[in-house]
């Protein structure tokens, strides 16, 4: 069969387009950026580091878009009993860091099934909260074009598992995803003082322990001159007894008159205001109350030591 010397050119014209194409793509691939951090980003890696799974394709071979990041709204700090401060979305939700991630430059490697269970979240309309450093937000390219926030270099996920507001059930997953800090940082709860307060929304402002459970105050023990305690026995079962606590170990209760006592048994107790102090075991979980008014005689702790709604005499 003759080739015609038009078909020919033609040939050599898509192949000279073609290979100018190919030139321009190595020499001036487009470039990704993390915005106000300060470092250039690097699309993630294809696969799916947390499973091993390969990019998704379609029946023509060609690589499947993922499904957009979902958008993270105003962020503010929240704190977690057990983990400390950390990041949450406009939504209340956690927002966590992947260890196999990189900050400097920032690089997201979560995709495919990865990202199904870590969704991305997308940095389009993410806004500085309370606690939030705006200069800190910046954005990664991800290999399919959508854009993700990060914190600190960081980029930021949700978890799928998390189903509720100030759920953090992927702390520590795989012991590589951790909640995020305001400042990129992996949240991290530092050491609860010995004695504290807290804001209980009933109650107001009393005294917890080092677990966050309340103290409360038995309205038949004596402080003058002395501590008394006049819970013995089966008693104590119900109400165990407070610790010693250095002063120093102390937020937010008066140091006056915080003491300790020696129990007829030996035991060592702590008092606030020369008051002994307890716990209470139907109290399950930090933030229980279940104690308050019990027998008309057990009541939570003010910061000063006095029984939180106890009926004046």
């Amino acid at each position: 069969m003759k080739t015609s010397w038009r078909s020919v050119s033609l040939v050599a014209s898509a192949a000279m387009v073609l290979a100018l194409t190919t030139a321009c793509g190595q020499d001036g691939g487009s470039a990704t950026g993390s915005q106000n951090v300060g470092a250039t980003a690097v699309p993630g890696a294809v696969g799916d580091i947390a499973t091993g799974a390969g990019l998704g394709t379609g029946a023509d071979g060609t690589q499947e878009p993922a499904s957009p990041p979902e958008p993270a709204g105003k962020l503010s700090v929240s704190t977690n009993a057990e983990i400390g401060e950390l990041v949450t979305d406009g939504t209340g939700r956690t927002l966590y860091r992947f260890d196999a991630d990189t900050a400097e430059p920032p690089r997201a490697t979560c995709e495919n099934d990865c990202a199904t269970a870590w969704p991305p979240v997308a940095a389009a309309d993410a806004l500085a909260g309370e606690g939030i450093d705006g200069e800190l937000l910046g954005e990664v390219a991800r290999p399919d074009g959508s854009k993700q926030l990060t914190i600190g270099g960081w980029p930021a996920y949700r978890y799928a598992k998390d189903t509720a507001a100030g759920d953090v059930k992927g702390q520590g997953v795989g012991g590589k995803w951790y909640a995020l800090a305001a400042d990129g940082r992996k949240a991290e709860a530092k050491e609860a003082a010995g004695l504290s307060t807290r804001d209980d929304p009933k109650l107001g402002e009393i005294v917890v322990d080092k677990n966050g459970m309340t103290v409360y105050r038995f309205m038949k023990d004596e402080a003058w001159p002395e501590p008394v305690s006049a819970c013995t026995g089966a008693c104590l079962e119900k109400w165990p007894v407070v610790e010693p606590v250095e002063p120093d170990d102390t937020e937010g209760v008066v140091k006056k008159d915080l003491m300790t006592f020696t129990r007829p048994d030996g035991a060592e107790q702590q008092t606030v205001d020369c008051r002994p102090i307890y716990t209470f075991a139907g109290d399950k979980k930090a933030g229980d109350t279940n104690g308050q008014g019990v027998g008309g005689t057990w009541y939570a702790v003010s910061p000063d030591g006095k029984p939180v709604g106890a009926p004046k005499k």
